[in-house]
């Protein structure tokens, strides 16, 4: 009897998850219940999903509105049903468009009108698929009406969104946030009503005992709604079948492209490799996943025609099928990466493939996958939730009530006393944890893409976000449930800045031959390469250049690629967290502790000491040291990403883990702690084939940084830096030798250039410098370079704002004029002239000459200017500070203070905000000493707490100097942020002639 009932998936309408809608149906006894969200299909799959649990048929349908006002609600009476609802649906939000009055003429589908609606539009003529709704508050109205003529079209048309009147508050609050108006100020329209809440179905009987009509019309047209997905796990695949017609016609390519990639990638094809070959092709033929490797193989060549670069990783790093395909670049015979993490006869998904390209290219790479596979609507973004947050919910919450902005930032931060809260902000934070996991928006999945054999609408209406490709409305775990199964497409700077140091590099050096940069192996055997990585000298290079990771590779003494493949996965979060990072250092440079590992460990992990490193080896050692089979270890392997923590088959398999060790005589106190290093790194390490990838980009980048490092660093800093800000690394550029200048009018790019040892910042680095304003300047310079401001400013009309910035940055130092000069003519000009920046000057406009003092501008003056105008200074930062330091101690000078207490003034780089067990926050630092080099520090709590950080700037740092494994670390005392000068620009009492000298230093000063 119910045939309208909202989820919390009608978003910042409704209050009750998908889940809690059919524990109601069950409770109130009912067989058939449809769900019917407004204006969405987000949870309608995994409401068909588990219905069954609850012993409800499931039904499916939509609220169509205009904003809050009902048009009708339409229910599919079966999976083609369910495909027009999408379609309809989605054509209107694609172009969002008002639904018309009246809904199309669906073949597969029912309309239930609500009466007054019908009364509104004086509809009178009704299609075999049309009804009338009649609710609870309609049934007095019904007896004067002409439509209780049709006897046979009326169904009872209740609304189900709340379960008691918190939920209507809750929705109230949510109405308001969606409107962005006061609660107080909420007009009853944008509401739903108070009685729109589940009622028994003997009150709903006896509201309609005079139409008992009604109720048998609301049930048979309930019985004649089914719609069935597949959710088993022997679900049918969902994926595109097939890429060149047929099924064999696929495999019969697939085999061509790997018999004709074994001589590219092997000088030597031994049977090993033939074997390994056959095996995995067989399986993915068995596994219906040729599709899938030759979509992907499609990809790479457009992207591979185009020029543009791309790592391929994931588990799919562990197929030989994929590295002759090209897909990656990682060599599983020369790793002896796991055939069965990739791939096995109980995994219904196939292998993940992360295909990485520069952010520049994955655009016009989504591009072509919708042009080449979603030509009939086969193809969309993946969807993804943002839930509310606390903080967020509070600060919604905050507005909607009207308290202050401070009342607010004081709620969100926690920083109150509970005891002193009026009872306004009480009820926000209350409401605040209702609302808190609630759906907020829907957005974009980071990568994921879906190639589906049937319409994408037969699963999901679609939305087009600013992206403008179609987005499905439901993420990628109700994906993987129904058979469909992501093509992640990822976007990443590394990539970019691979690409471009090339093409700098041929540039800068055209005589230069480079090597094949896609062929990373003998870069693995470069010795010079292999020392840096050693010295952690890795500053821009992807995934090795942030402090942990420089920490790790000191620890271990990287010099090879197998160990930075396995640095790669130990360095992630789950693995230190598990104690099981601190064991392979240990293990890796002491032989005699390897004795430890259990036995059993070692033979199954051998390469790395018996140490749980990789995704896979929670397969191996679920596989092997607990006899679980290979379906049952995948599902352990799954579970622990979070995933399917939650599910009944993670429980069982858990369960079976330990009993099947009992059973083979193991100690519980083995197999837990066993357990206990699985749960608590398996959802947060990479499969090895995705370290794998990880250190061949890293293998790539490090090749340019050693051999063109002023060229490797430009690009990085065209890219948008990496893990640190810009001004890092021009520091870097400047130790590897170059001379570094800030933008110049003549010889400055929007980007930034070299030419020889010379860089030049871009234009681009110049905080308020509009876009338009640098291409202006680019496109006048096209005609010859500036001789005077004069010329300029006839050439390039800018306002006085844009024109102050270049002029206090000193970008016309090279007209042979002081900066200060230059401001008191462009202002001088502007007022006496009409500047209009959207206008080209047609006639030269001369204006009157005039003698000026002569200035003079001091190197801490241009300091403050490049603090404002870049967010940082090329000069030496220790120059500003208001005192001389009271300390010349050096990072290199900390080895002799070992375990001894030291004062150290240090530059702040980075700071890391962690917690401890116990939920206590510590820090740790990154500062660069006096003499531009690294320095190490670790906050304890206690220290966290009592000297936190104050933001950038220069620190002096008290500690106590620390090793581990020949790494040295400041565990800090006490630190305070030291004071700089005051602003000279601005300092009327400064003395221009008291300067601090400048010393010469890596840091430098401006040339």
């Amino acid at each position: 009897m119910y045939i309208n009932n909202h989820s919390y998936y009608s978003l910042r309408y409704g209050t009750i998850s998908e889940i809690e809608l059919l524990e109601m149906a069950q409770e109130y006894g009912c067989e058939h219940f449809p769900l019917t969200d407004i204006n969405t299909t987000s949870a309608c799959l995994n409401f068909i999903r588990k219905a069954p649990s609850y012993n409800i048929t499931p039904i499916v349908g939509i609220d169509f509105r205009n904003d809050a006002q009902q048009c009708y609600v339409c229910l599919a009476q079966n999976n083609k049903g369910f495909l027009e609802l999408n379609q309809f649906l989605s054509k209107h939000l694609h172009q969002e468009k008002r639904f018309p009055e009246q809904a199309p003429s669906f073949e597969h589908s029912v309309v239930i009108y609500p009466f007054e609606k019908l009364l509104e539009i004086e509809k009178t003529t009704f299609s075999t698929h049309e009804f009338i709704g009649i609710s609870l508050a309609d049934i007095n109205k019904l007896r004067f009406s002409k439509l209780s003529e049709f006897t046979d079209k009326l169904v009872v048309l209740h609304t189900v969104t709340f379960r008691n009147k918190r939920d209507f508050n809750t929705h109230r609050l949510l109405r308001a946030i969606d409107t962005n108006t006061l609660l107080s100020k909420l007009p009853e329209s944008q509401q739903g009503k108070p009685e729109h809440k589940i009622h028994p179905l003997a009150h709903i009987k006896k509201a309609f005992e005079d139409y008992p009509h009604i109720l048998e019309n609301t049930k048979r047209l309930l019985t004649q709604c089914h719609i069935e997905f597949n959710f088993s796990k022997d679900r049918e695949n969902q994926n595109l079948k097939t890429v060149f017609g047929s099924v064999n016609q696929d495999y019969d390519k697939l085999v061509k492209l790997c018999e004709s990639g074994l001589p590219k990638r092997y000088e030597i094809v031994t049977e090993d490799i033939r074997q390994r070959l056959k095996k995995e092709l067989s399986l993915i033929k068995q596994q219906n996943f040729v599709s899938f490797f030759l979509i992907n193989w499609k990809i790479i060549q457009y992207a591979k025609s185009m020029d543009y670069y791309h790592v391929g990783r994931g588990s799919g790093a562990n197929s030989i099928v994929a590295y002759l395909l090209e897909i990656t670049d990682v060599d599983p015979i020369e790793l002896d990466l796991y055939f069965e993490r990739f791939m096995n006869l109980y995994r219904a998904s196939p292998p993940d493939f992360d295909i990485d390209f520069s952010s520049w290219d994955r655009e016009d790479v989504t591009r072509f996958i919708f042009e080449a596979f979603g030509t009939n609507g086969q193809a969309a973004l993946l969807g993804a939730y943002v839930t509310f947050k606390h903080s967020g919910a509070v600060r919604e919450l905050g507005k909607v009530f009207g308290l202050p902005k401070h009342e607010i930032d004081k709620l969100s931060s926690g920083k109150y006393d509970p005891n002193k809260l009026d009872d306004l902000s009480k009820l926000v934070l209350r409401y605040a944890k209702y609302l808190h996991g609630k759906p907020n928006y829907i957005s974009i999945h980071a990568a994921g893409i879906l190639i589906s054999e049937k319409p994408i609408h037969y699963f999901s209406a679609t939305h087009l976000p600013p992206k403008g490709f179609p987005t499905v409305q439901f993420d990628m775990h109700i994906a993987e449930d129904v058979g469909l199964y992501k093509f992640d497409i990822l976007g990443q700077r590394g990539l970019g800045k691979i690409k471009d140091a090339i093409a700098i590099i041929k540039e800068n050096h055209p005589d230069v031959i480079l090597p094949n940069i896609h062929n990373a192996k003998p870069f693995f055997e470069d010795p010079n390469i292999n020392a840096m990585i050693e010295r952690a000298e890795c500053i821009g290079c992807f995934y090795v250049e942030s402090p942990a990771m420089r920490m790790l590779l000191k620890k271990l003494g990287v010099q090879d690629y197998l160990t930075l493949v396995a640095a790669s996965s130990i360095i992630r979060p789950g693995v230190a967290k598990s104690g099981m990072m601190r064991e392979y250092i240990l293990r890796h440079k002491n032989p005699a502790r390897r004795k430890l590992a259990h036995p059993v460990l070692w033979d199954i992990m051998p390469d790395t000491y018996g140490v749980m490193v990789y995704q896979e080896d929670v397969i191996k050692v679920a596989h092997h040291y607990a006899g679980l089979n290979l379906g049952e270890a995948d599902v352990l392997r799954r579970g622990m990403s979070g995933k399917y923590r939650s599910r009944e088959e993670f429980q069982a398999v858990r369960n079976k883990f330990i009993a099947n060790c009992r059973e083979r005589g193991e100690a519980d106190d083995v197999i837990f702690e066993v357990w206990r290093q699985i749960e608590s790194f398996a959802g947060y390490a990479f499969a090895k084939g995705h370290s794998a990838s990880y250190a061949v980009e890293s293998y790539q980048s490090l090749f340019l940084k050693c051999y063109y490092p002023l060229e490797y660093m430009v690009a990085t800093i065209n890219n948008g830096g990496g893990f640190y800000r810009v001004e890092t690394y021009i520091h870097e550029a400047r130790l590897n030798g170059a001379i570094i200048h800030v933008p110049c009018i003549n010889k400055s790019s929007i980007d930034t250039t070299i030419k020889g040892k010379e860089i030049y910042l871009g234009f681009q680095h110049l905080q308020g410098l509009e876009k338009r304003s640098m291409l202006k300047i680019m496109e006048a310079r096209v005609h010859g370079s500036f001789c005077s401001l004069d010329d300029f400013m006839e050439r390039v009309p800018l306002s006085i704002e844009q024109l102050d910035i270049l002029i206090r940055i000193d970008v016309f130092r090279i007209l042979g004029k002081d900066k200060r000069s230059l401001l008191w003519e462009a202002y001088y000009k502007c007022n006496h002239i009409t500047i209009n920046e959207f206008q080209q000057q047609l006639f030269e406009v001369h204006i009157k000459d005039f003698t000026l003092p002569k200035f003079t501008i001091t190197d801490l003056e241009n300091a403050f200017d490049q603090l404002e105008l870049l967010n940082f200074s090329l000069y030496d930062p220790f120059i500003l500070l208001e005192k001389p330091p009271t300390s010349t101690l050096l990072s290199t000078d900390l080895i002799i203070y070992l375990n001894k207490i030291v004062v150290i003034y240090g530059y702040l780089i980075t700071v890391k905000n962690t917690g401890t067990s116990k939920g206590d926050r510590m820090n740790f630092g990154t500062f660069l000493d006096q003499n531009g080099q690294w320095i190490d520090t670790v906050h304890f709590p206690p220290v966290a707490k009592k000297y936190p950080f104050r933001g950038k700037g220069i620190y002096r740092i008290t500690g106590k100097v620390v090793s581990e494994f020949d790494f040295l670390t400041l565990e800090v005392i006490k630190q305070e942020r030291m004071p700089y000068v005051s602003d000279p620009r601005f300092d009327t009492t400064y003395n221009r002639k008291d300067l601090p000298k400048e010393p010469d230093k890596p840091f430098g000063v401006l040339r």
